[in-house]
């Protein structure tokens, strides 16, 4: 069962936070905007809510916006509860559920947008619709290097780690700040992981919007695959759009995996996709 905590605090710039339960985590939530289908944002591996403060306030003009802290990672305490995707995913579902009240729009990028598929695959009647940013179906969608490297993530690079922006924004606010380098192996261990959801992707509930960079860590190849799971790219669409899927896939040009956040077309295309 998941509570929400008894006190919401308002934090600089507008900003009301707090926590919820989801079995023994306290996950940190952020919102701010108010009216319209309420969007929930998820960060990537190593970030904080601070991953979307380039685009969390223009979406929050004409709606709410609520941000969301994974186990470990910024004011979200690690503790001593494995990983999982799974579990991960109804974290999400739980601030859906004990702080939004009403099905959301959810955006995950990342190691945000794999734990957004779970969330969607697990809890379809608390997504409206889904909006995937570089995220793979299964593990081998990666690029072989990228999945070997993520699986090799541990305490070993900690020197390496503590001198980026991503440690930094981790520091300033981290209940645990000594709980970095069990971060680092406890993310080594779950990317490290085998995992395939294609079986389940047809199935998708929420209408799905799938975007990547075109120079990201998933190959354009495996955007396609994704997209076909999902009955996209199979047919013409016709000249009225009749034989196009109800999901969509974009492809952004001059971007990375690791910048595909900062491109100037994310915020129309989640704008009109989530209208």
């Amino acid at each position: 069962m998941t509570t929400t905590d008894d006190e919401t605090t308002a934090v600089p710039g507008g900003l009301e936070s707090g926590s919820v339960d989801a079995a023994g985590v306290q996950v940190h939530w952020e919102s701010r905007g108010t009216g319209g289908t309420p969007l929930v944002l998820v960060h990537g591996g190593f970030g904080t809510t601070a991953m979307f403060a380039g685009t969390a306030p223009g979406w929050a003009a004409d709606r709410r916006v609520v941000s969301v802290e994974l186990q470990g990672h910024g004011h979200t305490a690690l503790g001593t509860a494995p990983l999982s995707f799974d579990a991960l995913g109804d974290q999400v579902a739980a601030v859906v559920r004990e702080v939004v009240r009403q099905p959301a729009d959810v955006l995950g990028y990342s190691l945000g947008g794999l734990t957004s598929l779970r969330t969607a695959l697990l809890h379809p009647g608390l997504v409206r619709r889904l909006v995937l940013v570089a995220v793979p179906c299964r593990r081998t969608g990666w690029y072989p290097e990228i999945a070997e490297g993520m699986g090799g993530v541990s305490r070993a690079a900690f020197e390496m780690m503590r001198r980026t922006p991503l440690y930094d924004a981790y520091a300033a606010v981290a209940p645990v700040v000594d709980d970095f380098p069990r971060l680092m192996d406890a993310l080594g261990v779950l990317l490290g992981s085998d995992y395939d959801w294609t079986a389940e992707v047809a199935d998708l509930v929420p209408d799905t919007l799938l975007v990547y960079a075109d120079g990201d860590s998933v190959p354009v190849t495996h955007a396609a695959e994704f997209f076909g799971l999902l009955g996209g790219g199979l047919r013409d669409g016709g000249w009225d759009g009749s034989g196009r899927p109800r999901h969509r896939l974009a492809v952004l040009p001059g971007r990375t995996h690791h910048d595909v956040l900062d491109s100037p077309a994310l915020p129309p295309l989640v704008r009109e996709f989530t209208a």
